[in-house]
């Protein structure tokens, strides 16, 4: 409740948004990082004429409502990321900030020029992610972030004195931002103006934190400044208390028409002159076959720049990313690519391109520095901005760092590329602090998620052009070692797919994925030779192998025959494993010291095991 007057000032007074064209692309982002607060959010959509009524008020946190507990990007319209868990949104609008400038810079400010705007709180600034996204912002000087904050002092367990004795000022001063003492000017509308419009027109280049004074629960007579007031429920006689030191009727759900069509016809009028100016520049710009690639998935025909790689050469899927980056930039416009301080290592580097800095903010390289909490949900804003379409990469085991945006994408169907590289005990000698184990499992568990493990270049190729035109995030999952070319790729296209055939009905199968799929071919190969027929699989993406599988049966059948003895190998956790396969070759324990080729070998990732599990599995049967 005290931040409703700040809400009202920002939708009503400063903010640029139409609300009969909730995604044009050069309207302002607003981002409740607060997310519990999201009732006000709905308040402000509702009277703004997002499409919410009072019956959508009224339905708040109930089942399918267009209300739920936390804002949902893509549920409710008017709402540019998914919060919820503290600290996120204000890493979100990080990249909501870098797209815009990336945007300007490149197309100029007749066709990118908005700001972005955040209220977050107390626990907002606690959670570490937002350590990392400030000082990422003030490195990068984004002046057109303005984050509010909401200095109420409290938290669920009671007053912040419990738990922190930061200096909000002096942290974010040292990360290179402008701050603002606004003091409790929470009920003066013209104060709370002037402090935004004195925000949003400065010419300081540095990342804006506007600290307001408030009292949560104001003006209950009854939880005014108290915690309880954070989470618990008014009872009637609280509402009756509160509606009369506002002097409003006690009534429910009260809304005057007059003042709903006020603030519609007000908003409707300003952001409908100022999007209809803006798509006739676009219209008129030289540049707008490029902006339209750049927001719409590429030029006509850029699947044709993907490489091929020839048969039998050796190279690590991370290498062959880069190569695959590199092929197809000049199709992606909208294409930039980061890393958490393992550039070259994770294949991320982007050939020739100078980094995106306040420098040189058309730059397609983002140096993210070792902040891969801070990265991940960058590049969830990125994304959700538009006109970008970020790829970031890091070691696989780090994925523990980059859960929370990974889940994230996937519920707001974020169309950008996790890039995981040294992905399995074949790191080696870092040991088993460096050696993913139980990874793809977890990945593969969040829905909406598309994963791929490439088992070669070929799979890699056909994975970008996969992660293109999929309509959420992806994750790569890419070999530190240098792998065969075995494969055409084409099993990405169904999930999974037939690398070693055999006449007739096979007697077994190996099923493999990533830097396992030239064991499988080779075990099948040796098998044959023996006399046994052994067909031998590549199953990049579970995900995209059950699409196919529940519209194409008969033909999944023809990869995966149902009752045929089934070996499946990963160098990797064999949880779920059990779906396709009878035996499972993986590692269910931590790897170890070692050259990576010698721990996979005595982890039991090797020819000669496969080859052994699925002759003791033909004469068990």
């Amino acid at each position: 409740m005290a931040l409703a007057p700040l809400a009202h000032v920002l939708y009503s007074r400063v903010m640029k948004h139409d609300p009969t064209d909730a995604l044009w692309p050069d309207r302002d982002r607003f981002v409740l990082s607060a997310g519990h607060a999201s009732i006000l959010q709905y308040s402000m959509l509702f009277l703004q004429g997002y499409g919410l009524e009072i019956s959508d008020l009224q339905n708040f946190r109930q089942w399918v409502s267009a209300t739920p507990g936390h804002p949902e990007r893509g549920h409710t319209a008017g709402i540019e990321v998914t919060t919820g868990p503290l600290g996120q949104g204000f890493a979100n609008a990080v990249g909501l900030a870098l797209a815009e400038r990336h945007l300007r810079a490149r197309f100029g400010s007749e066709l990118s020029n908005h700001h972005t705007y955040v209220i977050a709180g107390d626990g907002c600034l606690m959670e570490g992610v937002s350590h990392e996204a400030a000082s990422l912002a003030g490195h990068q000087k984004l002046g057109r972030l303005i984050v509010v904050f909401d200095d109420n002092q409290i938290t669920i367990d009671g007053s912040t004195h419990l738990t922190c004795s930061d200096d909000v000022a002096m942290r974010f001063t040292s990360y290179g931002w402008e701050v603002v003492r606004l003091g409790a000017i929470g009920e003066d509308l013209d104060a709370l103006e002037l402090a935004l419009v004195t925000a949003r027109d400065s010419q300081d280049d540095r990342p804006k934190l506007l600290i307001l004074q408030t009292q949560v629960g104001f003006p209950s007579p009854d939880w005014t400044g108290k915690h309880e007031a954070h989470g618990n429920p008014f009872t009637a006689e609280h509402v009756t208390k509160t509606k009369t030191a506002m002097g409003i009727p006690d009534q429910p759900f009260w809304a005057p028409q007059e003042v709903v069509d006020a603030c519609r016809v007000q908003s409707k009028v300003n952001g409908s002159t100022e999007n209809t100016a803006w798509k006739s520049r676009l219209n008129s710009s030289a540049q707008k076959s490029e902006w339209d690639a750049a927001w719409n998935g590429g030029t006509a025909g850029w699947q044709e720049l993907l490489p091929t790689f020839a048969q039998g050469e050796s190279i690590a899927t991370r290498v062959a990313i880069q190569k695959v980056f590199d092929a197809v930039l000049t199709g992606q416009p909208g294409l930039v690519s980061g890393s958490a301080d393992l550039t070259g290592n994770t294949g991320t580097k982007l050939s020739g391109q100078s980094p995106m800095s306040h420098a040189t903010p058309e730059g397609r390289q983002i140096y993210y520095g070792i902040r891969e909490h801070a990265m991940g949900s960058a590049m969830v804003g990125l994304a959700l901005h538009g006109g970008v379409y970020p790829a970031g990469g890091t070691f696989f085991v780090f994925f523990d760092y980059m859960k929370p945006p990974i889940r994230l994408a996937a519920l707001s169907q974020a169309k950008c590329l996790f890039v995981f590289s040294h992905d399995s005990v074949g790191v080696g000698e870092d040991g088993p602090t460096h050696q993913p184990i139980e990874h793809l499992a977890a990945l593969r568990a969040i829905p909406d998620l598309q994963v791929i493990r490439p088992g070669d270049a070929n799979e890699t190729s056909k994975a970008i052009r996969a992660a293109y035109e999929f309509d959420g995030p992806t994750v790569v999952v890419l070999s530190r070692q240098n792998l065969p070319v075995v494969t055409d790729g084409s099993a990405v296209t169904h999930g999974a797919g037939i690398v070693h055939a055999v006449d007739g009905a096979p007697e077994a199968v190996i099923v493999a994925t990533g830097s396992e799929v030239h064991l499988a071919i080779a075990a099948a190969q040796e098998l044959g030779q023996g006399g046994r027929k052994v067909q031998a699989v590549s199953l990049p993406s579970w995900d995209r192998f059950e699409a196919y599988r529940a519209t194409h049966p008969e033909l999944a059948e023809r990869i995966l025959p149902k009752g045929v003895p089934t070996v499946s190998v990963e160098a990797g956790s064999t949880f779920g494993w059990e779906r396709y396969a009878d035996v499972c070759i993986g590692i269910d324990r931590f790897g170890a010291s070692a050259p990576g080729a010698e721990v996979l070998d005595r982890l039991g990732i090797s020819v000669s095991n496969v080859k052994n599990s699925v002759l003791g599995l033909l004469t068990a049967k």
